[in-house]
């Protein structure tokens, strides 16, 4: 019951990736090489904690 409400964190935290990498993209496209790797630096943090979610 009280479950029905609860926000799913791995759609909150695949939603981040998914915005992470639409960033990186865009940075690799206007040739921020730095940029892009930062910010796939930071979606592979944030898939790896989808990956740990799901496991449990």
């Amino acid at each position: 019951m009280f479950g029905l409400f609860k926000k799913d964190p791995v759609k909150k935290l695949e939603e981040q990736y998914s915005k992470k990498m639409e960033e990186a993209i865009n940075a690799q496209r206007n040739g921020d090489i730095d940029g892009f790797s930062k910010l796939s630096f930071e979606a592979d943090q944030i898939d790896k904690q989808i990956e740990e979610l799901k496991k449990q």
